[in-house]
């Protein structure tokens, strides 16, 4: 798995500063953000529903942004490809179609920043600090937390050392207290994103719903103690991870996912996640899992005694 915002502790993409060529994403109408003095501009943005009102608030991550542009692959024309462009029509498109099932959703970024307005020691030489990689993660979880979410979905891509690394996952926290509600949807989100992308003829693997201690990376020398150290102990993804004493105090408070759809560095799959229909199969998938979690079906009507 490539470093990547979300991951265990504190990551920095190596990537290198800046992701230029990124491919332009749908404009939401302008909304309300939550706290202009704790967030960048266009991030952490609420959504009105567009038809009906289920009085319900869902929280869309786009993963990475500005400075830290994720992941990088390549498709099968040869373009190179940024996590952070490819995540965020995703969100977008998931967004739209969720207001317009009656919720309100609430989004970590609306457009190429970061989530977390930046101090001085977030950044160095036009790349996100092992500090700033933490705090923009937190600033999500934060926004989540302030929009009184039911539910909050991830929305990532991964990277692999081979071309031949495939397949789609989706990670949830097994130590929270609501565990079995994260499952439940981690297993939605995985099982309705391949059945839509599947559903095109793309046969995308299905690499499973994973405890997120699987997963992850961080970058520092633990030895060094500080928060390398500290992120190098804890085990979760930070997105959807419980407090750590002394590390991490704000921790998301509903059930929630992260999925990686597809790798960027499989050529066959880049071109899917860089392509304007990929990125609406994913987030068909993603807004059906979450409407499902929301709004089970209801069971077989009692009869009246």
């Amino acid at each position: 798995m490539a470093a990547a915002a979300f991951a265990t502790g504190v990551v920095i993409c190596s990537c290198g500063a800046g992701s230029p060529g990124a491919r332009s994403a749908p404009s939401p109408p302008a909304e309300t953000q939550l706290d202009p003095s704790a967030f960048a501009a266009g991030a952490c943005e609420a959504f009105e529903p567009t038809k009906g009102d289920r009085h319900e608030t869902v929280f869309l991550d786009a993963g990475h942004g500005g400075i830290d542009p994720g992941g990088v692959g390549t498709t099968e024309a040869g373009k190179t490809i940024y996590e952070a462009h490819e995540t965020l029509p995703v969100e977008l498109d998931a967004m739209a179609l969720l207001r317009a099932k009656g919720f309100r959703v609430v989004v970590s970024r609306t457009e190429d920043s970061t989530v977390v307005r930046l101090s001085a020691a977030d950044e160095s030489g036009g790349v996100l600090t092992l500090q700033g990689s933490h705090d923009d993660v937190v600033a999500r979880d934060e926004c989540a937390d302030d929009a009184n979410a039911r539910a909050l979905v991830g929305i990532y891509f991964d990277a692999g050392s081979s071309a031949q690394n495939a397949g789609s996952l989706t990670a949830y926290d097994a130590a929270r207290p609501f565990a079995a509600e994260n499952l439940a949807l981690a297993t939605l989100v995985q099982t309705d994103v391949l059945d839509d992308m599947n559903g095109q003829g793309w046969a995308i693997p299905d690499d499973g719903v994973l405890p997120d201690t699987t997963l992850g990376s961080y970058v520092g020398d633990p030895s060094a103690g500080g928060i390398a150290g500290e992120a190098a102990s804890y085990d979760h993804l930070l997105l959807l991870g419980p407090a750590s004493a002394g590390y991490f105090s704000t921790p998301s408070l509903m059930p929630g996912a992260v999925i990686e759809p597809l790798y960027l560095t499989d050529p066959f799959e880049g071109t899917i996640a860089d392509s304007s229909q990929g990125q609406m199969e994913i987030a068909r998938g993603i807004a059906s899992a979450i409407e499902k979690f929301l709004a089970p079906a209801p069971g077989p009507d009692k009869k009246s005694k």
